[in-house]
């Protein structure tokens, strides 16, 4: 089928109050430019340049050309006055070239459109971006990156997003999702449903938005939940956010349009998240994988083109076997799901959804997540707990992930050595417990899918490792041993920081650190008190040297190693067994009380676009 006119594939994304203005992510304005952030126009005066070399508005011709085939492409803008448009091709390693140097005259309502042929073809790894110069006073409303080839499919894409006691996050999700469907032209190949883990949300009614209450079984529960909506519904793919999370919903229009065009319909999107105190610096653009989890690009600056571009180039390379997507945004086809989400309650669920099933993973420019809270702050006994758990549980459950036993022990022995250096005993106490409840087999999983007990439990046993409010910013104390210092951090080492020397704790260094340091090793050597500080400076908290307690809680972690490097290959095959009944729509339809579907019943693939 030919589109009646050419397809808006990428269209500008603005900065927007209350989710980021950081202007040199959407456009770099010079000369007398001025962006108006209420109307989202560009204001120029004669000379004035907008450049849209941005982490928001490039594009990407290389991914949509390897995944979509696509093989035509032009540039249409809006607005009035004359310019000179110069439209840039840049590919690693080499000058960059300009598609289209020329003097274009804009006038109100009728969009003007330059095609665009590239000299090599389509067919490399590359980015397209565009600059505009006045000659005279004008302005810009928008532009889009078009094609006059006709999708593959029209998906019809459902949201899920799982949410627990945070009313007011989600009623603006909500409330910025309706105000975008209303002037999408995707209305109605896009809904949103919020699964309320907390029965508490209150949402207005809309045909665009379904509201579900849902026992509170984590956010496994919530996305298996919605997962299951989406089949019922007939959506041919799944869009999982956080509530949390907060996107420029223009992003989800990329989101569709890319999954409209992939050659392969196991194609995913994968959203880059940002660090929630500097929304310009990236935490990460998918991650990979192997004993740890470990972003890609962690820290990159968005507002710097040179590292913009890197990133572009190499997340335009095929992904690795073990490269994941997180939930905060990820967006897959449902007819090529085998395996529901595992019941981890939290932390780790992405990691294996996108391991056990064949994806083709991709990130898009300007398809990213911002967090409302830093992710140092977020890490406590509980988390850590969540996250060795879910750690043993992919290297057990899943072939692909075998390491065997020593993988398996430095995996371990990392957690246990990690938090007994940095005297984070009750961390530790949540480290026995996890590896206590591995040596269970999955079964104990889906008899504390809701893991109310040991919630109760480890939240009791969180005393000292818990975010205070504080007046003021404490000051360090003594600092006799330097971690700088190759000897001293040598005697640090060889005594795990002093717990196997007498009377440490009356000598050992006393510091103030940011939150940003916990797990650090470095400026840890030579401490026996250490405090913890929020980034926004409002809380902290305080753990001390103890001899007795690292030993107690040491000895049962290494009780629990041994015991699971002993009965490795009988575990091993359980964890097996056990992941392929724990991910079945069989016990999720059971352990959320739903009636079970029709035999026949299966969600059918994205309509053909022909």
């Amino acid at each position: 089928m030919t589109p009646p006119s050419p397809m808006p594939l990428q269209s500008l994304i603005w900065p927007e109050i209350g989710l980021c203005t950081e202007r040199d992510l959407y456009v770099r304005l010079r000369g007398g430019a001025a962006l108006s952030l209420e109307t989202s126009v560009v204001h120029f005066v004669p000379g004035a340049v907008a450049d849209f070399g941005t982490y928001y508005n490039l594009f990407n011709i290389g991914k949509w050309h390897k995944h979509c085939g696509l093989e035509t492409l032009s540039l249409a803008l809006e607005g009035d006055g004359r310019f000179e448009l110069v439209v840039f091709h840049a590919r690693p390693d080499r000058s960059w070239e300009r598609l289209v140097n020329e003097v274009i005259t804009l006038k109100p309502g009728q969009p003007h459109a330059v095609a665009l042929t590239l000299p090599d073809g389509f067919a490399n790894r590359g980015v397209l971006f565009f600059e505009l110069q006045a000659l005279e006073a004008g302005t810009l409303h928008q532009a889009h990156w078009q094609t006059s080839e006709a999708p593959k499919r029209r998906p019809d894409l459902m949201l899920s997003v799982t949410t627990f006691r945070r009313e007011a996050a989600v009623a603006r999700t909500a409330e910025r999702f309706a105000e975008f469907i209303a002037q999408s032209q995707l209305k109605d190949h896009i809904h949103l449903s919020i699964v309320d883990n907390g029965q508490s949300a209150e949402i207005p009614k809309s045909p665009h938005v379904t509201l579900i209450g849902n026992e509170n079984l984590g956010g496994s529960g919530g996305f298996a939940r919605g997962l299951l909506e989406a089949q019922r519904r007939g959506a041919s793919h799944c869009l999982f956010m956080d509530d949390d999370a907060s996107v420029h919903m223009e992003a989800i229009e990329r989101t569709w349009m890319f999954l409209a065009y992939a050659t392969d319909p196991k194609t995913a999107i994968a959203g880059a998240v940002s660090n929630a105190q500097h929304r310009w610096q990236l935490w990460e653009n998918g991650a990979r994988f192997d004993r740890l989890c470990r972003p890609q690009h962690m820290g990159l600056d968005l507002r710097d083109m040179g590292q913009v571009l890197a990133l572009e180039f190499d997340s335009s390379a095929t992904q690795p076997d073990d490269f994941y997507g997180g939930w905060w945004y990820f967006a897959f086809a449902v007819d090529a799901v085998q395996h529901m989400p595992f019941p981890f309650f939290v932390r780790g669920d992405d990691v294996s959804f996108s391991l056990v099933h064949d994806f083709n993973i991709v990130t898009l420019p300007g398809v990213i997540s911002y967090q409302d809270e830093d992710f140092s702050v977020k890490e406590t006994p509980l988390t850590v707990y969540l996250d060795l758990r879910s750690h043993l549980a992919h290297h057990l459950s899943l072939p692909s992930m075998e390491i065997g036993r020593k993988g398996l022990a430095q995996i371990m022995l990392r957690f246990w050595i990690r938090s007994l250096l940095d005297c984070h005993y009750e961390t530790l106490e949540a480290v026995a417990l996890a590896l206590e409840d591995v040596r269970k087999g999955p079964d104990y999983f889906a008899q504390n899918a809701d893991m109310a007990s040991r919630r109760g439990e480890i939240g009791k046993l969180t005393q000292i490792e818990r975010w205070q409010p504080i007046d003021e910013r404490p000051e360090p104390g003594r600092h006799w041993f330097s971690p700088h210092r190759r000897l001293p951090r040598m005697l640090m080492k060889a005594t795990l920081n002093g717990h196997l020397l007498p009377g440490f704790g009356l000598i050992g260094n006393v510091l103030v650190l940011p939150a940003a340091e916990r797990g650090a090793r470095r400026p840890i050597w030579g401490a026996s008190e250490i405090t913890y500080v929020s980034i926004d400076g409002k809380r902290a908290y305080t753990v001390r040297h103890n001899k007795a307690r690292a030993l107690r809680v040491s000895l049962r972690i290494l009780g629990h190693i041994r015991a699971i490097l002993r009965d490795y290959e009988a575990l091993r095959k359980t964890w097996h067994a056990g992941y392929q009944t724990l991910t079945g729509t069989g016990f999720w339809h059971e352990i959320l009380k739903l009636d079970p579907p029709a035999e026949d019943s299966k969600a059918p693939a994205a309509k053909s676009a022909g």
